[in-house]
């Protein structure tokens, strides 16, 4: 496990960025966080990581935004997705096994069908307005 302490959406999007050099097709990163934790941000920084130029933004009513880059980025929001048929829905495994990089905002909702091989990133709000929290679990397993 490791802590990582943002104290801005900058920082957020920064360490994420040099994420990406340990990211291989075909991996899927976990984030769990409430509303406006910083899931997206984290994303952005992922993609730019990655060598993206395309503006991110939350998938919310889309459910999955793909991105260009040095790997392709599968973008999913997973608020309301609650039963195996609502993912299957979404195209999901598909893109699992397409060799997409699949980052997943509100995991939570569809935790029993991730696969067991995946970086978990818990996101918590800080003591300030602007300070995040990031737990990163299972770093191991990518790459």
């Amino acid at each position: 496990m490791f802590v990582f302490v943002s104290r801005s959406t900058a920082e957020t999007e920064s360490f994420a960025a040099s994420l990406a050099d340990s990211v291989r097709a075909g991996d899927v990163i976990a984030l769990y966080g409430g509303l406006g934790a910083g899931k997206t941000a984290f994303v952005r920084g992922l993609a730019r990581g990655l060598g993206s130029t395309s503006e991110v933004s939350s998938p919310t009513f889309a459910l999955v935004h793909e991105y260009e880059g040095r790997l392709p980025i599968a973008h999913f929001d997973m608020y309301r997705i609650h039963t195996l048929d609502d993912l299957y829905s979404t195209g999901f495994f598909d893109f699992l096994d397409a060799g997409y990089v699949t980052v997943i905002e509100w995991s939570e909702n569809v935790e029993d069908y991730l696969p067991d091989r995946r970086m978990t990133i818990r996101i918590a709000r800080g003591s300030t307005e602007n300070e995040r929290t990031l737990t990163i679990e299972d770093a191991n397993t990518l790459g």
